[in-house]
């Protein structure tokens, strides 16, 4: 049985496993890329709106970096501050180009000399960028890329059409200059820089390739190379942009003001965010919710499909907890805020998928390490026809720098740098949209590898709110009304679902003082009650206290078969009274391990209830291996065994405390985000926001489809270079084929991963 509490808590990791772990989880939250200087925004996607405003409050330096637009920059960044002591934390926000620096004044220059040394300029701001003056930066940068690429087709126009004088000679090279200056001072800039400390990115690349151009008379097309890779480049940009943004768009769902009921009763509109925890708030019908909180008065039904991906709305009554972000569709409604803006599950739901746009995903890991050893091979084959091309195959010297350098152009790893992230994070996006929150690209991947699924019974199979159906007195010794008070007091101490159907069916009997209270994990409650010990416990507990009879063993099996999970009531002296509890399987609990099956997955019940309730159940919900009455070790223990029997391949889905352990030891974790327990989902490396089982299966096939849109890409990145080096070995390639090559390739794998945002299950 699973304990379990009504609120949904949402949180990133906190344990930081290597893909090799026992366990197969496969954490990575370094942004660093393996490829230093991947060249462009379309390399790695991490950005995190941040409250700037807030940080610059708080005392931190503030910097735009004009070049900081990929993640490669972010880990030059972080290498080149890990020796700045005072440096307390760093915070980026890549698409306004802008860095937060939690550090001491007197360390703000020694900061800003080690970025510049990396070879990054800083400007620092008093303010934090406003999207304005990041859509204005974004328009000039367009119109500026647009002004090279037509100064790029004046000198291409010079060149062919101009009398081959000096005079037409020096026009078309200062035409050609000037546009490599639009386009690709940045390019050089951070080339230069990476060249400087020995490291081979895209970047580097280019600034030997377009240089080497220039010095042997290939103005115009270099200059033509240059502007069409920062235009291209420019593209990604924009469109990777779109997949990072997908989930930080969800941010405005929530309105910035809510009424607020003020001491004197009367209603005042308020900024969401000045709002504390314990005020009240009215929603009028379709509105949006500003806040979380729990409902106190009305009654409604409000569309709940941006945190749980729900269709159907949900009917609310006091209560009942809201969310921020939902639409209220009928009557108005009051809640209490349970939560400030900033911490509400929309919030949450949002910051923990950026966190998990910064880890890396298995495929991810394995191209970094590919690009790091491509990258400096195809450079070293480049100077080897360069240099040996002459002695070995005649060709003239500057035919063989030629060749050499379309090698180059042809063999920037932008494409296959990229492959991966946009898919991972259109993914990742995909899913929060539809309440599935995935922690990491790593657990996107692992999913498609689940053969089998273990699932927890309570709150997970059935709905998790247990009633209490039966109650019969065991023997004569006190007074029925006497018994149930009993029962209820210690019931009503324990926050366990089945001690809350009892407390809640016994309410009537009122309660008594309860001294020595204490719970039991996986057997139930205890405590004194005037004097008299008592237990409140399972069948196992009462077996251990051999207080089990034949006649007892024959009313509990009575109930066990009908699925109901009984509970007793003893003293020291015996079974005072019997108690069933029914808890109703989810309706869509069939559908999901038909689909499960249909997948190849096996489901697998791991339950502490008794065998005959669990058996029931899972015959209602067509498992067919049920293991029954399993301590929380036991649970972890059967998980280790089937992880011992096939690895990486078994998944847990869970939402109480008891469920913590195995979600932890799962290849992959599955946490009822609405119904489960804080200690559940942080332990789960997956949280179903609306506690709908169908999801598991759901998870599972965007796994497999983003796991081949992945190697679609791939594929396409190294099939087309492949066509490509071969032609500019042979000799029939040219530098405008070479950067078409390149950058065309890159355009095709982001636009095939962003098909991964429109997927619909």
């Amino acid at each position: 049985m699973s304990s379990s509490t009504a609120n949904p808590h949402v949180h990133p990791h906190r344990h930081d496993h290597d893909h090799a772990h026992e366990h197969g989880h496969a954490h990575d939250h370094h942004h660093a890329h393996a490829d230093p200087d991947c060249g462009g925004a379309a390399c790695e996607v991490a950005a995190q709106p941040i409250d700037f405003s807030a940080l610059a409050a708080g005392g931190a330096l503030l910097l735009r970096i004009p070049d900081m637009d990929c993640a490669s920059e972010e880990a030059q960044i972080r290498r080149a501050l890990e020796g700045q002591a005072a440096v307390r934390g760093l915070r980026f926000d890549l698409g306004a180009r802008t860095l937060a620096v939690d550090a001491p004044d007197s360390a703000w220059p020694a900061v800003e000399q080690a970025i510049a040394a990396a070879g990054l300029k800083t400007e620092r701001l008093s303010q934090p960028t406003s999207a304005a003056d990041t859509r204005r930066r974004q328009r000039r940068e367009a119109t500026q890329l647009a002004a090279a690429l037509l100064l790029a087709l004046g000198a291409e126009a010079i060149h062919f059409a101009a009398p081959d004088t000096r005079p037409w000679q020096i026009a078309s090279m200062a035409v050609a200059a000037l546009a490599i200056g639009l386009s690709g001072f940045g390019v050089y800039r951070k080339g230069l820089a990476a060249l400087a400390r020995g490291q081979l990115g895209i970047s580097a690349l280019m600034t030997v390739a377009v240089t080497g151009a220039f010095l042997i008379g290939q103005w115009a097309e270099a200059a033509m190379v240059m502007a069409l890779y920062s235009i291209a480049e420019l593209i990604e940009a924009r469109a990777v942009d779109r997949a990072r943004h997908a989930i930080g768009g969800l941010l405005a769902l929530t309105p910035p003001m809510a009424e607020a009921r003020q001491p004197d009763g009367s209603w005042r509109e308020q900024r969401a965010d000045a709002i504390a925890r314990g005020a009240v708030v009215r929603v009028r019908p379709g509105e949006r919710l500003a806040l979380d909180g729990r409902v106190t008065a009305g009654h409604s039904a409000i569309d709940q499909a941006p945190i749980t991906g729900e269709s159907v709305p949900v009917e609310k009554a006091p209560g009942d907890e809201v969310f921020a972000g939902t639409i209220n569709q009928q009557g108005a409604l009051e809640y209490e805020v349970t939560a400030p803006a900033s911490d509400t599950v929309l919030a949450r739901i949002i910051h923990a998928v950026e966190q998990a746009q910064g880890t890396r995903a298995p495929t991810q890991r394995f191209v970094d390490r590919f690009a790091a050893i491509y990258t400096p091979t195809v450079f070293a084959i480049a100077l080897a026809v360069a240099l040996l091309g002459p002695w070995l195959a005649g060709w003239p010297w500057l035919a063989a720098l030629y060749k050499a350098l379309v090698l180059l152009v042809i063999a920037c790893p932008c494409a296959l740098v990229i492959a991966t992230p946009v898919t991972v994070v259109s993914g990742l996006a995909s899913a929060a949209r539809r309440g599935i929150l995935i922690k990491g690209g790593a657990y996107l991947e692992e999913a498609r590898r689940l053969r089998h699924i273990a699932l927890d019974k309570t709150g997970t199979i059935t709905e998790g709110r247990p009633r209490l159906v039966a109650r019969e007195l065991v023997d004569g010794r006190q007074e029925g009304a006497r018994v149930w008070q009993l029962a209820a007091s210690l019931a009503a101490r324990s926050d366990h679902p089945v001690s809350r159907a009892i407390a809640q069916g016994l309410q009537d009997a009122g309660t008594l003082a309860v001294d020595d209270f204490g719970a039991a994990a996986g057997r139930g409650t205890n405590g004194r009650i005037h004097d008299q010990a008592l237990v409140l416990g399972n069948h196992r507990w009462i077996e251990e206290r051999q207080q089990c009879s034949p006649a007892l063993e024959a009313r509990m099996q009575a109930h066990e078969t009908l699925g109901r999970s009984v509970s007793l009531l003893a003293d020291d002296h015996g079974v005072l009274a019997l108690f069933a509890v029914a808890d109703a399987i989810k309706p869509g609990t069939p559908a999901a391990v038909a689909q499960l099956r249909a997948l190849g997955v096996q489901p697998i019940m791991l339950t502490g209830d008794n065998p005959a309730t669990a058996q029931a159940i899972a015959a209602q919900a067509g498992i067919g291996d049920v293991r029954a009455g399993l301590l929380p070790q036991h649970k972890l223990e059967a998980i280790t065994a089937l992880n011992a029997q096939a690895p990486g391949t078994v998944g847990m889905v869970g939402d109480g405390i008891n469920d913590a352990p195995a979600l932890a030891a799962a290849a992959l974790g599955f946490a009822m985000g609405q119904a489960g327990t804080h200690v559940a989902t942080e332990a789960a490396d997956v949280v179903i926001m609306n506690d709908d089982l169908r999801r598991v299966p759901e998870t599972v096939r965007l796994s497999r489809r983003t796991h081949a849109i992945l190697w679609q890409n791939i594929a396409l990145a190294l099939g087309i270079k492949a066509v490509f080096l071969l032609l500019a070995v042979l000799g029939s390639a040219t530098m405008w084929m070479a950067v078409f090559a390149d950058m065309g390739a890159s355009l095709l794998v982001v636009f095939n991963g962003l098909r991964m945002l429109r997927w619909k299950g």
